[in-house]
């Protein structure tokens, strides 16, 4: 039994978009930011002035309750200097001087009820009201109560008229009572309860307002990044020389900046990758060429053709391989893993750097001068470019020239050059031989494909550093690799020294060793390794 797999469909690559926009919800939280606080801002408002109204409402009633102890306390009518005879005419006199306020109801309490009020006002005549007014007409104090205009606040300032200035009882009546003050509470509420609708209405209007501006500059805000997300979807593998718009002096133009110097980044990579390709076709080109070409005129029936185009063919084949290593090394360089940092004996590894080029070729090998201090780098990478800077001394010098190679460090960047006494490089080159398969004059017998210096420079960049080409005294080039590095203490500046230049020498047997010329150096302390006749390290 077989089964048919169903055709499967591409996946969309665009990121779903929420139904929400950004603006949508920048513009809802500012809303709902700004109507809290409005909101918070009325119920505190309401708060506060109703405390203010129920304080207001409670110094009015003392005010009222003090003009009248005080009154009481004379005894005497201000008009005639003559006692008051009875409760009665100390309450109209009282009342009769004082106007209320539209909230306010005074009422003359005599004996066992109310007697006057000013206003009039039917409250009087309500029962709930007796009951609860009268505790206060013989003790004082104040009461609130509900009623059928609303809640009240009742206050009493109790009256008794006794000793030599009152009259008989049957002649004026009873002779004591209370004044009692009452302030209708919820018209103050309710001229509150105004304020605060007409406090509603102007906060809803804001708060529309403010959402108006809020979602108009949201937008504004955003313009650029909608620019920058059509930008981007216009920007194809083909095209990358497209860069969004900068305006303004914020952070999305920050940003703007950043996303335009990632481009700037692409195009460049993306153009070095062509590039580099272009070139790596155009160098495996001729090679296969050349395989092709041998390949059809092979004679397969002539022993002697065959031998010799097989030579030819494995001679091409190592020049393809040794192509395709250093392609790939390039290829690697831009890993973050190109380049694992050490803890490295500087002046140990100068040394071993000079035993093992003086087996590049037959030159007067010199140590210019060696650092002692233990420092961070990637040993393997390090040898590596320095080797192919003495290599590529030797392309360009004679034998019995002198090469040398030297170290230093400055508490901050380590300093390893390779000098040469050959014709330098011309000042117009000094940049194109760092690039691929850029080269400048060309010695004979050179097969590089002109990628050996790109490849320094590659391991240099790779430890944060640079590569420096100057001319070397009296002639000559002097490339240094300058690379940022931490030391495991400090330096040694005594220890830098010249040791004695070696010379490669190539046996009878085919193979070479080093000698040493001169014995001179710059410090009178032991020159440790390279001894005469040294087998350089491979």
């Amino acid at each position: 039994m077989t089964t048919t797999d169903a055709p499967r469909t591409a996946p969309d690559a665009r990121p779903r978009r929420s139904g929400v926009s950004v603006r949508v919800r920048i513009t809802a939280t500012v809303a709902l930011l700004v109507a809290l606080a409005l909101t918070g801002a009325g119920f505190i408002v309401y708060a506060i002035e109703s405390q203010r109204l129920d304080r207001q409402s409670a110094e009015e009633v003392d005010q009222e309750l003090d003009e009248f102890a005080r009154l009481v306390a004379d005894g005497r009518d201000p008009e005639t200097g003559e006692a008051f005879p009875a409760i009665r005419p100390l309450i109209d006199l009282f009342m009769g001087r004082n106007v209320p306020d539209d909230d306010e109801l005074l009422v003359g309490w005599i004996g066992d009820g109310p007697k006057v009020s000013f206003p009039e006002d039917d409250l009087v005549y309500d029962p709930g009201f007796r009951a609860a007014t009268a505790p206060l007409v013989t003790g004082g104090g104040s009461t609130t109560l509900d009623t059928a205009q609303g809640e009240v606040l009742i206050a009493s300032q109790p009256i008794t008229l006794a000793g030599s200035d009152a009259v008989a009882p049957d002649a004026s009546g009873p002779s004591t009572g209370a004044l009692v003050v009452v302030v209708y509470l919820d018209e103050d509420r309710d001229e509150l309860l105004d304020t605060m609708r007409t406090y509603g209405i102007v906060a809803l209007l804001s708060l529309l307002a403010v959402i108006a501006f809020a979602f108009w500059q949201s937008g504004r805000l955003l313009a650029p990044l909608r620019t920058l997300r059509l930008t981007a979807e216009e920007i194809g593998d083909t095209d990358l020389s497209r860069r969004v718009p900068v305006r303004g002096n914020d952070d999305i133009t920050a940003l703007t900046l950043t996303v335009n110097g990632m481009l700037d980044r692409l195009e460049d990579s993306f153009a070095g990758q062509r590039r580099f390709l272009d070139d790596a076709g155009h160098e495996l080109k001729t090679p296969l060429t050349v395989l092709r070409g041998h390949l059809e005129l092979l004679d397969v029936g002539s022993r002697e053709d065959v031998e010799e185009t097989k030579g030819l063919l494995l001679d091409e084949v190592d020049r393809m391989a040794r192509l395709v290593g250093e392609l790939i090394l390039l290829a690697k360089s831009d890993r973050p893993d190109f380049v694992t940092t050490g803890p490295v004996q500087l002046g140990r590894l100068t040394e071993d750097l000079l035993s093992k080029a003086s087996a590049l070729g037959e030159r007067a090998w010199r140590l210019d001068a060696a650092a002692e201090v233990e420092v961070d780098l990637d040993e393997q990478r390090v040898t590596q470019a320095v080797l192919q800077l003495a290599d590529n001394a030797v392309k360009h010098t004679r034998p019995g020239a002198e090469v040398a190679l030297g170290s230093s460090y400055d508490g901050r960047d380590v300093r390893l050059w390779v000098r040469d006494t050959g014709p330098g490089v011309p000042a117009g080159d000094r940049e194109l031989v760092f690039t691929r398969f850029g080269r400048s004059a060309v010695p004979e017998g050179d097969e590089g494909f002109g990628l050996g210096l790109s490849i320094v420079a590659a391991i240099a960049e790779g430890h944060g550093g640079r590569v420096e080409l100057d001319d070397a005294e009296p002639h000559g080039a002097r490339f240094t690799l300058v690379l940022p590095s931490r030391s495991h203490g400090a330096p040694d500046v005594t220890a830098t020294r010249t040791l004695p230049a070696l010379r490669a020498v190539t046996g009878p047997d085919g193979t070479t060793r080093t000698t040493t010329s001169t014995s001179t150096s710059t410090d009178a302390r032991p020159v440790r390794a390279l001894q005469e006749d040294s087998w350089p390290a491979s």
